[in-house]
């Protein structure tokens, strides 16, 4: 399976990424955001590989004026109808579909991992003003807690949770001065909710019909040992969140 094919693959599974996948704290948001927003100005901000909206609406909320990307058409159809009135266009991080320093932020969940970092890092500063910012930001199950570690060795870790692992994102220039920050906290998590995180997986989208059934044996396992979530109820499943920032001089 190449690795263009697992980008594109999510919006065979749009709703359950919707119902799986977390959102995002406010103030790592905010702290991508902070070199560029001034009072009495909205930020322009584009989501890039927005998916069905999840960091889109965390931007949003912040105030900012924000046009959402991604290269998959089902996943802006789930996100016009999850986050009204937001400008969306097809597009990736190496090819934007935006003027010449048109924006004070670019902003990318989940989505740095697929991106090539030489032609990204330009092609996001093509469309940045002078002193912009890149933001990327990912939600990883924190396996320091037992059961979860036990459910991410039965889903396999993910692409950025082996990016985060090996040290974080790669940025190119002209692109500079990237920061790290992190945050630990939880949202609870219903059975339902948990099979649809582990459906929204790329590597589970378009895993074959045994291996599907091995990952699916192998989560059926953890949940047994999870009293909440076998008896029927909610779990709180904690994150770390790790949040970047880098600057167009």
């Amino acid at each position: 399976m190449t690795e263009s094919r697992k980008s594109t693959s999510f919006g065979q599974a749009a709703g359950a990424y919707e119902s799986g996948r977390p959102g995002y704290p406010v103030e790592a948001v905010a702290w991508m955001l902070a070199p560029v927003r001034e009072p009495g100005r909205a930020v322009r901000a584009a989501d890039v590989g927005a998916g069905t909206g999840k960091l889109t609406r965390a931007v949003v909320g912040l105030g900012a004026d924000v046009v959402a990307i991604d290269p998959d058409a089902t996943m802006l159809s789930t996100l016009r109808e999850t986050v009204r009135g937001i400008p969306t266009f097809a597009g990736t991080a190496e090819n934007l579909p935006l003027p010449d320093s048109a924006l004070d932020a670019v902003v990318m969940g989940q989505a740095w991992h697929w991106v090539d970092p030489d032609a990204g890092s330009r092609e996001i500063a093509r469309a940045l003003r002078s002193g912009g910012v890149l933001g990327l930001v990912w939600n990883v199950r924190d396996g320091r807690v037992d059961w979860v570690r036990r459910l991410t060795l039965a889903m396999g870790a993910s692409h950025g949770e082996r990016l985060i692992a090996a040290g974080g994102p790669r940025i190119a220039a002209p692109l500079t001065d990237l920061e790290h920050r992190s945050w630990t906290w939880s949202r609870p998590i219903t059975l339902v909710q948990l099979r649809d995180l582990v459906f929204s997986r790329s590597d589970v989208i378009t895993a074959s019909p045994e291996e599907r059934a091995r990952i699916d044996a192998a989560v059926d396992g953890v949940v047994a040992s999870v009293p909440e979530l076998a008896d029927g109820g909610a779990v709180d499943l904690p994150y770390v969140t790790h949040a970047y920032r880098a600057r167009r001089p």
